[in-house]
């Protein structure tokens, strides 16, 4: 068996309040994307998870999200086979793209397959929320809100067609240093999430467009100005809109023309802007 686990944006992020748990609730609008990680699956006699990857820096134990989805559906339901994962990962890591997150859901839903278990998506999603809070949305897909702690999901009709810019940035940031330095009090101004939903309902990309803002880069901006650049030089090249996806680094732009992403892609690799550039789409679901 052969998934897919793409990746995805935030259209809009929004922090409403800080909880006593110490967790963020938030509203934010979610895009999958054609950017992803193929996995194949495949059972053995031998029992167990047998994992390996492409990528040497990523670890293959239960501290690896898809070794960790896989565990808890094997216990759960005493599966005495064993399964092979072979993970071909193409996301950045760390980058504000989902890429451990999805590839744990896509781990759920082909062992759900695999091995005919009958769970029905509500409940695939239920258990991945026990390890991640971006899993239930990337078993999911598509265009959705997101509100709690991203467990909360509302699907939303398909985000128009266009050409959507990736760059990431050679910095690393840290989740945790993100929200504890988010001084919500300072914030003047929130994200239009309700306008958001409304455009995407009229099929209207300059309504999405302009409306694309995340409250984490009063944060991230500050500390990593390459974010600024990046934002400012896809503005420059044509695009209707920019903004960096999740905690960040990673920063895309929305354009029309296709050759506009791919020349302003150019421009981001000459100019050495960005360690991973890629040009994409957004993954529709058409919930009519």
């Amino acid at each position: 068996m052969i998934l897919k686990a793409m990746a995805k944006i935030n259209l809009g992020l929004d922090v409403i309040r800080r909880r006593e748990d110490g967790y963020h609730d938030l509203r934010m609008i979610m895009q999958s994307i054609y950017l992803y990680d193929q996995i194949e699956m495949e059972k053995t006699q031998e029992p167990g998870i047998h994992f390996c990857t492409n990528r040497s820096y990523l670890p293959t134990d239960n501290s690896n999200l898809a070794v960790k989805a896989a565990k808890l559906l094997m216990d759960e339901f005493q599966i005495r086979e064993g399964v092979k994962i072979d993970l071909a990962k193409n996301i950045p890591v760390a980058a504000g793209l989902a890429g451990g997150s999805t590839d744990a859901a896509a781990v759920l839903v082909g062992l759900n397959q695999m091995f005919d278990l009958r769970i029905s998506e509500k409940e695939l999603m239920r258990r991945g929320a026990s390890i991640g809070a971006d899993i239930p949305y990337c078993i999911m897909r598509g265009t959705a809100l997101a509100e709690g702690i991203g467990d909360k999901l509302t699907r939303l009709d398909a985000m128009p067609m266009c050409h959507i810019l990736i760059a990431r940035p050679g910095v690393s940031v840290s989740t945790r240093f993100v929200y504890s330095n988010l001084h919500l009090e300072e914030v003047d101004h929130h994200p239009d999430i309700d306008g958001m939903i409304e455009a995407i309902g009229r099929g209207s990309l300059s309504g999405i467009t302009d409306r694309l803002e995340n409250v984490l880069e009063s944060v991230t901006i500050n500390k990593y100005p390459i974010i600024r650049q990046l934002k400012e030089k896809m503005i420059s090249c044509g695009a209707m809109g920019a903004l960096m996806s999740g905690s960040g680094p990673t920063v895309f732009g929305i354009f029309k023309d296709k050759q506009e992403a791919a020349f302003a892609a150019d421009q981001i690799r000459k100019e050495k802007l960005a360690r991973n550039v890629f040009v994409t789409r957004p993954f529709q679901i058409n919930r009519k």
